[in-house]
């Protein structure tokens, strides 16, 4: 953090016919050597060869204007060969982050002293020596720190001995204009001394860029002058607030930004991990202890291997916030999805085997975050220690120490290592250590996580074999009340991927899709969370069904080590399950797994996606479904392991991904597959649903005549009792009762248990109905998650879909209507779907990075009656209305469609059966249905992207 300057780039008051390259004094500055810069201060700005043009020009200037002309045409000219100069030097080194910030502050320094000295020379000269007629312009902001990244705002204050005179107002008046004309974003600010100080009293936010103001030209001596009084009238004493209110802006600021590190689409500047938790430090060490340069926070601070992460941290972010201001043109923060492609591929980033090059890239960056944080904390507890910040409050409420096992000691309410010797010679304790932290409420003292930190060479395969070691990891797991936080500070330590290598490759490792929110390790210990939190009993209303298991009791060791492992394996040119497994399987013997133990580890591994594949990619009312899942599992036991697995799996995804539709589709399988392992297969028959069917809709009709509720049951065929929900088969009767030929008739409700609205429409059949009605529901942004499709026998059509909005929600009362009125204009004819989604199917920009294959796949096993089509592709607005209307084309009927979405991927099922009723067993009938799927999503596609 070294406030760079280059001689050549301060002229003040030297006059610009002479040319001067002499540096005016300035306080306590220092002055850089040329190659802080990242190409030849020459090339970014000849100061030179402008101030005589601009000399030659400006004589023959009629007026101010024309001089402010004159003056913006060559410095116009100037700023953009400047930033063209750095922009190529960049892209030749792009990770010189420190140079590249070093050469904008110059070019941003030189044109702001160039103005100056137009304004002090020949738009406003100074006719005496008054002290009215004196300024001194500071930087101040990331200006004043020398940190300006491509389009930053240039912070200004122009500092004045008194109140404002007519001659002040007037030049710097006349400097905003031209800063205006150059289209440069100027926040400014005219203040005397005295302001300074009574408006930095009441206000942090002005305070704190006081602190970093930096002298660019003018009145040396009224620079000075302001910086002494800052010090001796403003910052001294008052230290202990300043440090409150920046960590109280800190927490804020984390909150608006989601108060998570590990965000897809982080704040680069104002995030979590991002620079301006960095600056703070900054800040709080400049003011509390005067501190100039990063460096001089090596020692009482920070050890220099703590130093040397703070500045590659830095340097990375840096490097990326330049990139990203230059590929958008402006200035932006927010690391987008886009965003993160281009970024990766301007600093270099390659593919790997089953890793694309951004992955690798936001691998390091959050592995840079997760170091910030870990800075931030050793830092802040250092200012406890000298009394300055307050504990935590949590901590303040101890009443008593807890009593620890040597060679522990509580040490300001955190458990510290008394005896270093005695613990490292034990390294055993490299484990111990997070156990006893957790097993006494405390958290770990800065010096111990730095003692770890710095031994983690210790942690070799003696450690990892050794059974106490083993014994203690899994102690914290299965009997502290919050192993995730354990979990995390071993991670965060680098003590996980050290005890358990298998599982670095995944630490910080992003997954670049839009389902994932968080990185690997952090979901993995999400989950573990989740667990945690199932077993202690605060989620019972939500999860009754694994609430219920795991009091009944599981296998926890099988269970949490399952967890841990279930990922393990991604990130490798392998199926990450089947990689897992294996994994799994190695690890489990080291935690004293008995064999069968082991095998139901390597089993949960291996198809922890099962359950989850088929609740939400098949019908669940289809018997053979449930069958093949329950023939998959086996037994009791592992269908409850799994279904405990599962749901905290997808808990564990990210905010919003757990909802009820996920939530019955599971309960649904899991207790249809729990009486199907318990009174056996054969109890899953067609005839039994629909029986108890037929019998849910007489005492649903009770009011209706005998002969018409007979009517009623004898109109459909058998897959109709076994594939609807009781109630929408109660509404379908009422929707089909004296039904006309020209009659459309639909019900909207929602529908509690699926979080979803559901959508029933009855009219007579006609080819591509399905498609139509998915049609019209692209139209209104609605979301199908379930669909279902059936022809009666007198030739009517009962269609049930399930519905949510943009958000994933059900939709409010209030938009029901619209959604009406488009679904009737649309099967009316009065609208046609086609034409109509060509405008609304366009992909969002920052989704467009996004790479799914496609995969369709035909399965005539699955089911009894169906062939199911399965198509894997890229999700977008109208991709269910072009798969259907093209099935609908070829004459395939679809009986239902199961959706399902992971971001920006969309699994569609459908279970059809061609134009005579049967499964599609012909090879070339298959092959020719796809290449007609795979035509119109690629034209689909190329639509979304024009």
């Amino acid at each position: 953090m070294t406030l760079p300057q280059d001689a050549s780039a301060a002229r003040s008051s030297e006059p610009l016919a002479r040319g001067a390259t002499a540096a005016p004094e300035r306080p306590d500055l220092t002055t850089p050597l040329p190659n802080d810069l990242i190409c030849p201060a020459q090339d970014i700005f000849d100061g030179a060869r402008i101030r005589r043009a601009l000399a030659a020009d400006i004589r023959a200037a009629q007026d101010a204007r024309a001089i402010r002309g004159v003056t913006v045409r060559h410095l116009k000219s100037a700023l953009e060969s400047g930033r063209a100069a750095i922009a190529a030097a960049f892209a030749a080194r792009p990770r010189d982050s420190r140079a590249v910030v070093s050469a904008y502050t110059f070019l941003t320094d030189s044109i702001v002293q160039t103005v100056l000295d137009v304004a002090l020379q020949y738009l406003h000269p100074r006719t005496d020596d008054t002290d009215g007629k004196r300024i001194a312009v500071m930087a101040v902001g990331g200006y004043g720190r020398a940190e300006m990244v491509p389009f930053s705002d240039v912070d200004l204050l122009f500092v004045i001995p008194w109140k404002a005179s007519g001659w002040t107002e007037s030049l710097v008046e006349s400097m905003l204009y031209i800063f205006w004309d150059l289209h440069l974003k100027v926040g400014h600010a005219t203040r005397t001394v005295r302001d300074c100080i009574r408006l930095g009293r009441d206000d942090f936010t002005i305070r704190t860029s006081l602190l970093e103001q930096r002298f660019v030209g003018g009145d040396a001596a009224l620079a000075r002058e302001l910086r002494e009084r800052l010090w001796k009238d403003l910052f001294r004493d008052t230290g202990p607030e300043f440090v409150e209110a920046k960590l109280v802006e800190r927490a804020e600021r984390h909150q608006r930004q989601g108060g998570q590190r590990y965000v897809v689409e982080p704040n680069v500047k104002e995030g979590k991990g991002g620079l301006r938790d960095l600056q703070a430090l900054f800040w709080i060490a400049k003011y509390l202890g005067g501190v100039r340069d990063a460096g001089e926070l090596v020692g009482e601070t920070f050890t220099q291997s703590e130093f040397d992460s703070f500045i590659r941290a830095e340097s990375f972010l840096l490097a990326v916030r330049c990139h990203m201001h230059l590929i958008a043109g402006r200035a932006v923060d927010q690391l987008t999805f886009d965003m993160q492609v281009e970024v990766a591929d301007r600093m270099g980033y390659a593919d790997t085997a089953g890793r694309r090059a951004v992955e690798v890239f936001m691998q390091d960056y959050f592995r840079h975050a997760t170091r910030v944080g870990e800075l931030t904390r050793i830092f802040l507890v250092a200012l406890e220690d000298r009394h300055v910040k307050t504990a935590p409050s949590l901590q303040r409420l101890l009443s008593r120490k807890p009593r620890l096992r040597p060679p522990f000691h509580v040490l300001r309410n955190r458990l510290a290592i008394k005896d270093e010797a005695a613990f490292l010679n034990n390294p055993v304790n490299m484990i111990g250590v997070f156990d006893e932290a957790l097993r006494a409420g405390l958290l770990l003292h800065p010096a111990a996580m730095r003692l770890i930190a710095a031994n983690l060479h210790l942690i070799d395969d003696r450690l990892r074999e050794d059974p106490e070691a083993n014994r203690i990891f899994l102690n914290m797991l299965l009997r502290r009340v919050n192993p995730e936080r354990g979990l995390r500070r071993m991670n965060e330590l680098g003590v996980l991927g050290a005890f358990i290598p298998e599982f670095a490759p995944v630490v910080a490792m992003m997954q670049f899709n839009m389902y994932h929110h968080f990185t690997v390790d952090e979901h993995t210990i999400q989950c573990i969370s989740t667990l945690s939190q199932i077993e202690r009993g605060e989620l019972v209303e939500s999860l009754p069904i694994v609430s219920g298991i795991l009091k009944e009791g599981v296998d926890r060791k099988v269970l949490y080590l399952a967890m841990l492992c279930h990922d393990i394996g991604k990130g490798r040119d392998e199926d990450h399950s089947v990689l897992g497994a294996r994994i799994a399987r190695r690890l489990a013997p080291r935690f004293s797994l008995k064999p069968a133990e082991c095998d139901t580890v390597e089993w949960l591994v291996r198809y922890h996606l099962l359950m989850s594949d088929m609740a939400q990619k098949r019908d669940l009312s289809d018997p053979r479904t449930v069958r093949d899942f329950a023939k998959a599992v086996k037994s009791r036991k592992r269908l409850d392991l799994l279904t405990v697995l599962t749901v905290c799996d997808i808990r564990g995804v990210g905010p919003g991904v757990w909802n009820n539709w996920k939530a019955q589709l599971l309960r649904n399988l899991y207790l249809q597959t729990e009486t199907a392992l318990r009174d056996g297969l054969e109890q899953l028959n067609r005839g039994s649903r629909e029986a108890e069917a037929k019998r849910a809709l007489r005492e649903a009709l009770s009011d209706w005549d005998r002969n018409e509720i007979r009517a009623e049951i004898q109109r459909h065929y058998g897959p109709y009792w076994q594939g609807l929900p009781h109630v929408a088969q109660a509404i379908f009767a009422r929707l089909m009762r004296g039904i006309g030929n020209g009659d459309v008739r639909m019900d909207l409700q929602l529908d509690h248990d699926r979080d979803a609205t559901r959508a029933c429409f009855a009219m007579v059949d006609h080819p591509g109905i399905f498609s139509r009605i998915a049609g019209a529901l692209a139209l209104v942004g609605a979301n199908v998650v379930d669909a279902r499709s059936y022809v009666s026998k007198d030739g009517l059509v009962a269609a049930c879909f399930w519905v949510q909005d943009a958000e994933g929600h059900p939709y409010r009362e209030e938009r029901l209507p619209r959604l009406r009125e488009m679904i009737h204009k649309t099967l009316m004819g009065e609208v046609v779907a086609r034409d109509a989604l060509v405008p609304k199917d366009k992909l969002k920009k920052r989704e467009r990075a996004f790479i799914v294959p496609t995969s369709i796949a035909f399965d005539n096993e699955g089911s009894e009656l169906y062939t199911i089509i399965e198509v894997d592709t890229r999700d977008r607005p109208g991709l269910l209305y072009d798969l259907t209307r093209t099935l609908a084309a070829n004459n395939v009927q679809i009986a239902s469609a199961v959706i399902a979405t992971y971001g920006e991927q969309a699994v569609d099922t459908f279970y059809v059966k061609d134009m005579f009723g049967l499964k599609f067993h012909s090879e070339a009938r298959r092959r020719a249905l796809e290449r007609k799927l795979r035509e119109a999503i690629k034209s689909g596609a190329e639509r979304a992207r024009a």
